[in-house]
């Protein structure tokens, strides 16, 4: 039995529940379109920093922040359309904005759809018209993230989107990767280095990106939860981000479209022309083993 709730907290939490797996999602529309809590059997799948998602002056580390218009940060947080320059921060601005949300559905599972519109304070430091709408879909233990990208604009429209996933953890030293990489980009050092499968979690912070990725799928083991976690992920997700602190129990395993700076550099970027649009998605699916 599927069903979906409205409970006030500090902000308007929704909560799409499966009966059939003890499956729950809590999404929070205002506070970014944030899915903040995902469970499969009761047991929770993301970590959320309560302290930090209590305060609208911080950025919230925990659930699965969005990332549009653009992914990772900017030399000095600028670009240039057009021959203007602009200022945007890391990851841009749709974590940190009100989403709307439109309704919800009990069909194929139960889901959720919220959205983002420009506004002239959005206009103030990306030029565009534009429509962004996700639908969230729980079913059983699998979380769907359905994205329409839509540009309401009279030009072209560049942009880069995805997700920010933190994955709760104990012990990372259990963890096994299968990522469809053989080498990634180290971002504190600068190097490509080769993957075999694992990290050196001594490190006070892990910040890589895999940009050769050859298949469409990632999965990472927790031998210790006896969970595994599988990331599906259509094409256009061109980048895979891992990144993690020393000392806390996340991990994020990240689905970018395209690689920090690639609205200067133009490296996978995504454009689209005036009303067009572009829909994606990606699918997380918990299976205990």
């Amino acid at each position: 039995m599927y069903s979906i709730s409205l409970q006030q907290n500090q902000y308007k939490t929704y909560i799409l529940t499966d009966d059939s797996t003890n499956s729950q999602l809590e999404v929070v529309p205002e506070r970014g379109g944030i899915i903040t809590k995902w469970r499969v059997n009761g047991e929770e799948i993301f970590y959320l920093d309560e302290e930090r998602f209590t305060n609208p002056e911080l950025s919230v580390r925990g659930g699965n922040p969005i990332l549009f218009p653009i992914c990772g940060n900017l030399p000095e947080n600028t670009y240039t359309v057009a021959a203007k320059q602009y200022n945007l921060k890391q990851h841009g601005f749709a974590r940190d904005l009100p989403w709307i949300p439109l309704g919800s559905l009990q069909e194929q599972g139960v889901s959720l759809q919220v959205t983002l519109n420009s506004t002239e304070t959005t206009k103030a430091v990306y030029p565009f018209d534009f429509q962004v709408t996700f639908t969230y879909r729980l079913e059983g233990n699998s979380l769907t993230v359905s994205q329409h990208y839509l540009n309401k604009s009279a030009k072209s429209m560049p942009f880069s989107f995805g997700f920010h996933p933190y994955f709760n953890v104990k012990d990372k030293t259990k963890l096994k990767f299968e990522i469809p990489a053989q080498e990634y980009f180290d971002h504190k050092t600068q190097e490509i280095k080769p993957f075999s499968g694992n990290f050196d979690y001594n490190q006070e912070e892990i910040d890589v990106a895999f940009k050769k990725i050859s298949g469409k799928s990632a999965t990472v083991t927790d031998s210790q939860r006896q969970l595994q976690l599988t990331l599906d992920y259509d094409d256009v997700f061109s980048t895979l981000v891992f990144w993690t602190l020393k000392g806390k129990d996340f991990y994020c395993l990240e689905p970018w479209s395209a690689p920090r700076n690639s609205i200067n550099t133009a490296e996978k970027l995504t454009i689209l022309e005036p009303g067009a649009s572009y829909a994606t998605s990606i699918k997380l699916t918990a299976k205990f083993i």
